[in-house]
């Protein structure tokens, strides 16, 4: 059998693909292919669970353009299957006059992207979060929460409606393209399709480079660690509370997230991960490890931003560095509050020059398409990303 379409990887945004195609195109014949024994294994399920609102991205990029699609979008899904979610909004505080003048350069970004951002004095940052100090902030209504598994697993039982194939624990061994088809190989295993999209996360670049492509780009894993607060904490805000971002490297800093079963996290933080799906503290898978410190673009990168990722080796190493930042802006703080430690890790794109690849990023042949960089806020952005890839797959399929 040739299937119509063949998707690698049962993440958001592989599921969310696969449902968009069948909208698009019902009847057509599609398998999705998962190493893990269930979905949501990685990305989508090790992360803080917030809906953006697309404040923090390069105007005309499409993660800017996709964010703001994708949280409307989001929204609506949830609606649509009963999922909970809550517009909880978000709080970006400074703490410095630096941290104030770059909050005036976000505050004119979001207008640029078209998201509606109020500036909160210090008075009024009391007002709406006793617990929260600064000298002002930017408020963001939009900003909501969300259990993404919850919503991957409402995309795997579409696509089980609609009578496609989710198969779990194939681990690709081989893909090869031929003129009228894809063949994909799984221990002994295989499978031919007529187009093949790859959504493999953590692993997208190894299986680009499996499939033949010659991409200029590798993942490097960067480990971003959670801490849990106490029920005594629960009322602690009302807000996401986020820092202005620093200037050095494209992640948030630490902040405080209301989850949407109760709970609230410190964190992430981000730090070289040394085993690409390895959550517990100090993992380390030495073919991981070495692709990254075999690869020119990571010390490039490492040698531009050597003083950032001191910083964040420190917060991850001594849990009272890591407290410092929270206390920042959340002074009541206490070691003892920063309870069971969790973690995510976000693949990201390095270039060969050891630049980070901003912006989602996709590679095309004639019968594939392998989404190479898609980090946050690529759940948020998961139904506009599927509504592309959908139409980039369908159009070519129609060609062949």
């Amino acid at each position: 059998m040739i299937y119509d379409f063949a998707i690698v990887g049962a993440g958001i945004a592989g599921l969310a693909s696969a449902a968009e195609i069948l909208r698009t195109r019902p009847g057509a014949s599609l398998i999705v292919l998962e190493k893990e024994g269930a979905v949501a294994q990685h990305q989508t399920g090790h992360n803080s669970g917030v809906i953006h609102a697309g404040i923090y991205y390069a105007p005309g990029s499409l993660k800017a353009r996709f964010c703001r699609e994708g949280a409307a979008a989001m929204k609506a899904f949830c609606l649509e299957q009963g999922i909970k979610f809550e517009t909880c909004g978000k709080l970006l505080v400074a703490t410095s006059e630096a941290e104030l003048s770059r909050m005036d350069v976000l505050l004119e970004r979001a207008k640029q992207n078209g998201v509606e951002a109020q500036r909160i004095e210090a008075a009024g940052l009391s007002r709406l979060e006793p617990n929260i100090c600064g000298l002002g902030a930017l408020l963001i209504q939009e900003t909501a929460i969300v259990d993404f598994k919850a919503v991957a697993s409402a995309f795997a039982k579409i696509l089980a409606a609609e009578g496609a194939e989710v198969r779990l624990g194939a681990e690709i061994a081989a893909i090869r393209e031929e003129a009228d088809a894809v063949e994909i190989t799984s221990s002994g295993q295989s499978w031919r399709a007529h187009m093949l999209i790859v959504c493999a996360g953590l692993q997208s670049d190894r299986l680009a480079q499996l499939a033949g492509l010659k991409i200029k780009h590798r993942i490097v894993p960067f480990r971003g660690e959670f801490y849990a607060l106490p029920k005594s904490r629960a009322g602690l805000i009302n807000h996401l509370i986020y820092p202005i971002p620093g200037p050095e490297l494209p992640f948030l800093g630490i902040h405080l997230t209301r989850t949407i079963d109760g709970r609230i996290l410190a964190g992430p933080n981000a730090v070289l991960g040394l085993a690409r799906e390895g959550y517990e503290k100090f993992s380390l898978n030495l073919k991981d490890a070495a692709s990254t410190l075999a690869y020119p673009g990571f010390w490039r990168l490492a040698r531009n931003n050597l003083a950032a990722g001191i910083k964040e080796l420190r917060n991850s190493l001594w849990k009272s560095a890591y407290l410092a930042q929270c206390r920042k802006y959340c002074p009541s703080l206490t070691l003892a509050d920063l309870g069971l430690p969790t973690a995510g890790i976000r693949a990201q794109a390095v270039m060969q020059d050891g630049t980070l690849m901003h912006d989602f990023l996709f590679e095309e042949t004639a019968r594939m398409l392998h989404v190479c960089n898609a980090p946050s806020p690529a759940a948020t952005s998961a139904i506009p990303i599927a509504r592309m890839i959908a139409q980039k797959a369908l159009a070519r399929f129609g060609e062949l």
